[in-house]
C-alpha cells in the first residue's frame, strides 16, 4: 500500500462506513472517498423499522460520528449520486459531473425498495422503508387512532405493524402468501407471529393482495385484490428490496441477483470489489453463491473485502445469522440450508418461547429462535459442525445447550 494510492468506497451505509473504518484500521494511509447519495454519514439501519418509529430518535446509530471521518481524512462525498463506473480508465462519474479516480473500488450500493406499480400508486401518504428520512417521514404522520395500511407480511412489514401498532393505531397487514414470512420462517414460527400480532390487535389478512390505492390527492383506501376498500390514513409498503447493480452492471461487471463476488469481495473486474446487500457472494461453508440481506452482512463482509484490499486477504465466511424485533418477541434465523430432514423443537412451539433446530441426518444445520438468545448463540456455533447431534438431548430443557457442544 502507498500512500499515493486512491480507495473509492461508493455507497455510504452500514456497509460502506465499515469498510472505510476497516481501512484505516488495517493501516492504509493514502486517500480513503466515501461517496453516498444519502445526506447523512453512514448509521445502521435496524432502528428504522423498530425504535426510530417507536418515537425514539435517540436510537439512530451512526456507524462513527462526524469526528471519526474528519480525524481519518476520509472524504465523505454525502447527496451524490454515482452515475458511471469506466473499468479501463478507473473512474467513477457522479451525477452533478464530477469525477473520481481509483486505484482500488469497493461497491457497497446496497438495495432499493421494490415499489408497487398500481393505479394510486403515486398518492400522498404511501411509504416505503429504507432510509432514515423515509423512518422518520412514517413516524411523522403517526398518531393514536391512525388507520395504517402494511403491505407485506415479511419482516420489514411486520415490525413497522409492531411499532405504529405501539403508538396506538389502527393497523391492517395485506399479505399475498398463506403465512407470514413464508419464505423466510418454519410454519411454526409463522403461527407464532401470527398469533402474537393478533393478540395484540393487529389485523391480520393473509392471502390477500393489494389491486390499487384510493384518495383525493392522499391515500384514503387500500383496495384488495377482490374488491374490499380497506380504510388508510396510511399505507406502508414492504414487499422487498432489490439489489442496486445497475452501476455495475452497465460497467460489464457478473451480476446475477447481485453483483457476483468470491469469498474476498472481488468482483470479476481487477481491483473492483463489492460488499453487502448488492452482493451474490460465495460462502465457502455452503460451496455457493447467496445473497443476504442482513446487518451481519453487509458490516462482516465488508470488513472482509476492506482488509483484503489492503493486503490482508480475508475470506468472509460465516453461518447467515439475523433477527427481527416485534413487540416483546425476538426473532432469529441462523443457516441457510438448502433442505433438511426434520425439525427438533426445544419448548413449546405454540408459544413465543422456543428454538427449532433444522436437522440433516444427525447434523444440525439451521436454527430458529423466539426469545431464545441464549440458545440461539450456542446454536449458531453448532451449525456446520462436525459434531453428530442426538434429537432427544436437543429437544431436552434438562440438558444444557452448552452441554451439546462438548
Amino acid at each position: 500500500m502507498s500512500e499515493s494510492e486512491f480507495y473509492v468506497v461508493v455507497g455510504a451505509g452500514h456497509a460502506g462506513g465499515r469498510a472505510v473504518e476497516a481501512m484505516r484500521g488495517a493501516g492504509f494511509a493514502g486517500r480513503i472517498i466515501l461517496i453516498g447519495d444519502e445526506p447523512h454519514l453512514p448509521y445502521e439501519r435496524p432502528p428504522l423499522s423498530k425504535e426510530l418509529l417507536q418515537g425514539r430518535p435517540e436510537a439512530h446509530t451512526p456507524v462513527r460520528d462526524d469526528a471519526f471521518y474528519a480525524e481519518n481524512d476520509i472524504d465523505c462525498r454525502l447527496g451524490q449520486r454515482a452515475t458511471t463506473l469506466d473499468l479501463d480508465g478507473k473512474i467513477v462519474m457522479l451525477d452533478d459531473g464530477s469525477s473520481v479516480s481509483y486505484d482500488k473500488l469497493l461497491l457497497a450500493t446496497g438495495g432499493a425498495v421494490r415499489r408497487l406499480a398500481l393505479p394510486g400508486a403515486d398518492l400522498a401518504n404511501i411509504h416505503y422503508l429504507r432510509t432514515l428520512d423515509d423512518s422518520r417521514a412514517i413516524q411523522g404522520g403517526l398518531g393514536d387512532g391512525k388507520r395504517v395500511v402494511v403491505v407485506g407480511g415479511g419482516f420489514i412489514g411486520l415490525e413497522v405493524a409492531a411499532s405504529v401498532r405501539q403508538q396506538g393505531c389502527a393497523v391492517t397487514v395485506l399479505e399475498m402468501a398463506d403465512r407470514l414470512m413464508g419464505r423466510a420462517v418454519l410454519p411454526e414460527i409463522s403461527a407464532a407471529f401470527l398469533s402474537l400480532h393478533t393478540d395484540q390487535g393487529v389485523n391480520i389478512r393473509l392471502n390477500t393482495g393489494i389491486a390499487s390505492f384510493e384518495g383525493d390527492g392522499s391515500v384514503s383506501h387500500a383496495i384488495t385484490a377482490d374488491g374490499e376498500k380497506i380504510p388508510a390514513d396510511m399505507a406502508v409498503v414492504g414487499v422487498g428490496i432489490i439489489p442496486e447493480t445497475a452501476l455495475a452492471a452497465d460497467a460489464g461487471l457478473a451480476v446475477d441477483n447481485g453483483i457476483v463476488v468470491d469469498e474476498f469481495g472481488r468482483t470479476s473486474a481487477p481491483d473492483v470489489y463489492a460488499a453487502g446487500d448488492v452482493t451474490n457472494h460465495l460462502n465457502p461453508l455452503y460451496g455457493r453463491h447467496i445473497r443476504l440481506e442482513s446487518w451481519q452482512n453487509a458490516q462482516n463482509q465488508a470488513i472482509a473485502a476492506a482488509k483484503t484490499m489492503c493486503g490482508d486477504t480475508q475470506a468472509y465466511s460465516e453461518v447467515p445469522w439475523m433477527w427481527s424485533d416485534q413487540f416483546d418477541a425476538n426473532l432469529q434465523v441462523a443457516g441457510m440450508p438448502e433442505s433438511w430432514d426434520r425439525v427438533v423443537f426445544r419448548g413449546n412451539p405454540r408459544s413465543t418461547d422456543f428454538i427449532g433446530f433444522q436437522m440433516a441426518g444427525d447434523r444440525l444445520v439451521g436454527a430458529m429462535s423466539v426469545n431464545r438468545p441464549r440458545d440461539m448463540r450456542v446454536a449458531r456455533r453448532l451449525i456446520g459442525g462436525d459434531k453428530p447431534l442426538d434429537d432427544a438431548a436437543l429437544a431436552d430443557e434438562s440438558v444444557s445447550m452448552r452441554d451439546l457442544m462438548r
